[in-house]
């Protein structure tokens, strides 16, 4: 595997400050875009299943070609093709990083044979439970946290066009009770199917609402556990502890938060069927392909990845709103914040070293139009400078056509909104109806004022498919790499989520004691104050 420089190593580096202290930092969209009547063209990129407009953000040709310097110098290529081929890029735990290969068609890919054979195993069972008047089941708990929860959770909704009719799907993960408890309320044990989804059969959270759902179905009649639990798991011993005799595995080259393409998929699977999984990771690969083969200068991934640099890294920008105008994709948000705050919330480059520059942004969002009715207040107004992404999807899956053209005009107009903004001698010129008769019109007015300028995002999809929702993910997949590579960092592991394990466990049995011997005085305090009678 190539080695190449950290990114602010690079003369890539120093050029980009150059050109950000004398053209980038006050580039203003509205200026960009009367001086250049092509700008849409020349910053709108095709790849499959997914247009962008990438032309109402800070940057300019010049940016763009530093930027493209940039992954090259660092070595972009040559990394991606390492991990395509397996080599093992997850150095810190000496593993490859191969969820493409999850969705590479037989002979394509690294362990085609290995992953096909699940794969295939998998959709053959998930067939089984489909026939729910052979099966009788009615409902699929899934229960597993983070990308064991996250992924599934997130694309179930997102294809209720092609769901099931007769299979309601449900999913826990919180070890918080109040979690299981109204999934359980109302269901039948004859009817109902858990998959317990952990790698290690020994994630706490997952394990612990596991017991409770065995033990529900136990008490309420059921007499068949191994008809009516199935894992997704390695630890097939464990599980047959358990009592599962069903289980789908996976391997250590599969991040959690990449693995809704392996048996993590199989609640996807069971709700959308065989056929449709197939065409989820079909478009998957299909993205996997343009990533690459495209030029880079033509690379979506590429592109959105080096724009997340720029806007990290020279214009202070921490935090990235995403958008989506399309109810099915409610969970994405919460998806990317796995995907993006896991993989490259990072302090240190590969070799150890303390980075002296920022990395992961805060990534958060809401579906469209409810985020506008919530926090876009701060998006238009606020003294944060927050780039936003939005997601519009052209052909709706239902039939109202008048609430899709409105849905599409205010995807349309916020992007606009952000970017023209509103000066106050404009804002002079408007009658305000709801302004305080006491404030002369020029402070109502500064009060009405927006500064424009503020960069976003428009992806468009034709239609929300399995085929373009899988090439959507592994479009944020390939752009997080993208980013993670540029400055130099591990994207694959996720240290930081051990040490507050590792302190649970000592802390589960001091609930029960009271013991605080040895706790600092905050922790100390706040268990005896939970524990008190």
């Amino acid at each position: 595997m190539s080695t190449a420089p950290r990114c602010d190593r690079t003369v890539a580096w120093g050029a980009l400050k150059g050109h950000f202290e004398a053209h980038g930092r006050d580039l203003d969209l509205r200026e960009a875009f009367a001086r250049d009547p092509g700008r849409f063209a020349s910053f709108a990129v095709q790849a499959p299943q997914v247009f962008a407009d990438l032309s109402k953000n800070r940057w300019d040709l010049a940016t763009r070609q530093l930027l493209l310097d940039l992954a090259r110098e660092c070595g972009l290529e040559a990394r991606r093709d390492a991990m395509l081929a397996g080599e093992p890029i997850n150095t810190t735990e000496g593993r490859a990083v191969l969820h493409t290969a999850l969705r590479a068609p037989a002979g394509q890919g690294p362990f085609s044979t290995e992953v096909h054979e699940v794969l295939n195993r998998m959709l053959a069972y998930a067939e089984t439970v489909r026939d729910t008047a052979a099966s009788g089941i009615r409902h699929v708990v899934n229960i597993g946290i983070g990308g064991s929860d996250l992924g599934p959770q997130m694309v179930v909704p997102a294809l209720d066009a092609f769901v099931h009719p007769a299979i309601t799907m449900h999913f826990v993960s919180n070890v918080d009770g109040h979690d299981i408890t109204p999934v359980l309320r109302g269901l039948k044990p004859a009817e109902t199917l858990f998959i317990i989804a952990s790698k290690t059969f020994t994630t706490q959270e997952t394990m612990a609402n596991a017991q409770v759902a065995r033990d529900w179905f136990v008490a309420n009649g059921g007499t068949d556990v191994d008809k009516h639990f199935v894992a997704t798991t390695t630890n097939i011993e464990a599980a047959a502890k358990f009592g599962i005799g069903t289980t789908f595995g996976f391997w250590d080259w599969v991040g959690g938060r990449y693995s809704l393409w392996s048996a993590i998929g199989l609640p996807i699977a069971i709700a959308i069927g065989s056929e449709h999984f197939r065409a989820l990771l079909a478009g998957a690969h299909a993205m996997d392909r343009h990533f690459a083969t495209a030029p880079l200068n033509e690379n979506l991934p590429a592109l959105l990845g080096l724009l997340d640099v720029w806007y990290r890294n020279f214009h202070g920008f921490s935090s990235r709103s995403v958008a989506p105008y399309h109810q099915g994709l409610k969970r994405l948000p919460a998806y990317l914040q796995q995907l993006e705050m896991e993989s490259n919330g990072k302090q240190v480059d590969l070799a150890g070293e303390p980075l002296p520059f920022g990395t992961s942004p805060v990534v958060w969002g809401e579906p469209g139009t409810n985020g506008q009715h919530a926090y876009f207040q701060m998006l238009h107004q606020g003294t944060d400078v927050i780039p936003v992404e939005f997601i519009a999807v052209k052909t709706p899956t239902h039939a109202h056509a008048d609430l899709h053209r409105k849905l599409l005009a205010n995807c349309l107009a916020q992007s606009q909104a952000l970017m023209l903004g509103k000066t106050t001698d404009a804002a002079l010129g408007e009658k305000a109806p709801t302004a305080s008769a006491e404030l002369d019109a020029e402070t109502v007015a500064r009060h009405r004022t927006f500064p424009g300028n503020r960069p976003s995002i428009t992806l468009v999809l034709d239609r929300l498919t399995p085929e373009s929702l899988g090439a959507l993910i592994a479009l944020y997949e390939h752009r997080v790499f993208t980013s993670g590579v540029v400055w130099g960092i591990n994207s694959f592991d996720q240290w930081g989520v051990e040490l507050g394990k590792a302190l649970c466990n000592d802390l589960l049995p001091r609930l029960s004691s009271g013991e605080t011997q040895g706790l600092d005085g905050s922790t100390a305090g706040l268990l005896k104050r939970l524990t008190a009678a």
